[in-house]
C-alpha cells in the first residue's frame, strides 16, 4: 500500500491542530488566513499567490503550542515575548520545501513596520508579507471577543484603530489596502462560523492539488511532531520515540516497508489533539482531577478528527485516535475491543506505554528498560495491552529501548 496526500488538504487539517492551542478560542490562524486571502484578492494576485497567502494565515502560529503563549498572544498587542515563537515558526518551516518561502513572513509577523522597514536583510516582498499577517493577526485579537455578538458595531472602531498605527505598528501601503478590502458587512460576518466553515470548505474543494509523495508526508509529520512535543518539556521527542519504536516493531513483526511508513506517520501524528490540553494539566505534579482527567481524554478523539479528514489517512487516523483503546474495551475515546483493535493501533499503544514510561514526567523520574516490560506485561495481563507484542517487545529489549529513547530514524533489521 502506496501513501499519497494533498498539500493543501493537509495544511488545514493540520491548521485544526495550531489552534487547538487557543482551548476555547479556536480558529484565529483561519481567520487571519481569510482575511489575508481577501486582501490578496484586493491586490489581484493570481490563485497560486491568493493560496499562498492564505496558507501562511493558517501556519503563522505554527511556533505556539503552549496554551500560557497562546493567551497573551491573542490578549495583548505587543507582548514582550512574542518574536519568540515567530523565529520558532520560521525555523520550523524553512527546511519543508513547499513551506520554504513562508519561513521570513512567519518570522517578521510580530515586527512593527517602523523597525521592519529599516532592516536591509530582508527583501521589500517578504516584509509586506510578513506586517500583512501581523496586521490582519491584530484585526483578529481586537475583533475576537464581538464575535457572534456585536461584531458590525465595532467594526468603524476597529478600522479606526488601525488607522491609528498606520507607519507605526502597520505599512501605510497595508493599511490602505486593509481599509479598503473591509468596506464590506460580508467582510465581516464572513469571519465568524458557521460562515468562516463554508469559506475554508470552498477553498479547500477548490485549491490546486499538490500531491505529496510518502517521504514528504512523513516530514511533514515530523514538523508537526516537534510542536506537539514542545508543548511541554517532559513531552520533549515523545511523538518521534513513539513513531521510531513502533516503525522497529513492524519491522520486527515483518510488515511491509509501506506498512511501516504509515505506523510511523501514525506515531508522529498519535498526540496532535494533546495541543488542546492547558500547558498547567500537562506539568501537574500531582494526581488528575476529575475534571482534568476528562481533558486529557479527548485529545485522542481531537487526534482522531484532525486526520480523518485527509483523504486516503483513514486507517492512519484510527491507528493514531486508538493509542488509549486496550483490548478489554475500557480504553478511551471509543472503548473499542478484540477485533476492533488492529495490530497497527495495538503497536503504537504499546509504542506510547513504553515511550512514556522511558521518559522524564512531572510526577516520576524515567524508568529502566526492565521496570518498562515489567508494567507492560502486568498491563497486557489486565486486558489493557496486546499480550503477543509484549512478548515481542520482551525479547527484543535492548533495541525497543533505544529504538524509544535514541529517536533517530528506525533502520531496516538486518535478515
Amino acid at each position: 500500500m502506496s501513501l499519497r496526500a494533498d498539500l493543501n488538504q493537509i495544511t488545514l487539517a493540520l491548521a485544526d491542530a495550531l489552534d487547538l492551542v487557543g482551548i476555547d478560542e479556536l480558529a484565529h490562524g483561519k481567520r487571519v488566513g481569510y482575511m489575508a486571502f481577501k486582501c490578496a484578492e484586493t491586490l489581484q494576485l493570481d490563485k497560486r499567490g491568493r493560496e499562498r497567502l492564505f496558507n501562511i494565515g493558517l501556519l503563522h502560529d505554527i511556533g505556539v503550542s503552549s496554551s500560557r503563549e497562546h493567551s497573551h498572544l491573542v490578549s495583548e498587542l505587543q507582548w514582550e515575548n512574542a518574536q519568540l515563537h515567530a523565529t520558532e515558526g520560521a525555523d520550523i518551516v524553512r527546511d519543508f520545501g513547499p513551506f520554504k518561502d513562508f519561513s521570513d513572513p512567519i518570522r517578521y509577523h510580530h515586527t512593527p513596520w517602523k523597525k521592519l522597514k529599516n532592516l536591509s536583510n530582508v527583501d521589500m516582498a517578504a516584509k509586506l508579507d510578513g506586517n500583512l499577517i501581523f496586521l490582519v493577526d491584530r484585526i483578529d485579537a481586537e475583533s475576537a471577543s464581538h464575535y457572534g455578538i456585536d461584531l458590525l458595531e465595532h467594526v468603524d472602531r476597529i478600522r479606526d484603530w488601525v488607522k491609528g498605527y498606520s507607519d507605526n505598528l502597520f505599512s501605510p501601503e497595508l493599511v490602505e489596502l486593509f481599509l479598503n478590502t473591509s468596506t464590506s458587512d460580508a467582510f465581516w460576518m464572513q469571519l465568524e462560523s458557521p460562515h468562516l466553515d463554508r469559506f475554508l470548505y470552498d477553498m479547500e474543494r477548490h485549491s490546486d492539488q499538490f500531491e505529496l509523495e510518502v517521504d514528504e508526508i512523513k516530514q511533514l509529520a515530523c514538523i508537526f511532531a516537534y510542536v506537539v512535543d514542545a508543548k511541554s518539556k517532559f513531552t520533549s521527542k515523545h511523538s518521534y520515540g513513539v513513531a521510531n519504536l513502533a516503525a522497529h516493531l513492524g519491522q520486527l513483526i515483518g510488515l511491509k516497508q509501506s506498512r511501516i511508513d504509515m505506523i510511523e506517520i501514525a506515531g508522529l501524528l498519535h498526540d496532535i489533539g494533546k495541543l488542546r490540553i492547558p500547558d498547567e494539566v500537562l506539568e501537574k505534579s500531582g494526581p488528575l482531577s476529575g475534571k482534568e482527567k476528562q481533558l486529557m481524554h479527548r485529545h485522542s478523539f481531537e487526534t482522531y478528527q484532525i486526520l480523518r479528514r485527509i483523504d486516503g489517512f483513514s486507517d492512519l487516523a484510527l491507528w493514531a485516535s486508538y493509542h488509549h483503546e486496550t483490548p478489554d474495551g475500557h480504553g478511551y475515546p471509543f472503548q473499542r475491543h478484540g477485533n476492533d483493535l488492529t495490530q497497527e493501533a495495538r503497536i503504537i499503544a504499546v509504542a506510547d506505554v513504553f515511550q512514556a514510561l522511558a521518559q522524564n514526567r512531572p510526577y516520576r523520574a524515567p524508568m529502566q528498560a526492565q521496570q518498562i516490560v515489567s508494567i507492560l506485561f502486568e498491563m497486557a495481563n489486565e486486558g489493557k495491552l496486546d499480550n503477543e507484542l509484549v512478548d515481542l517487545v520482551n525479547k527484543n529489549l535492548e533495541a525497543c529501548y533505544q529504538a524509544a529513547v535514541d529517536m533517530s530514524p528506525a533502520q531496516p533489521i538486518a535478515s
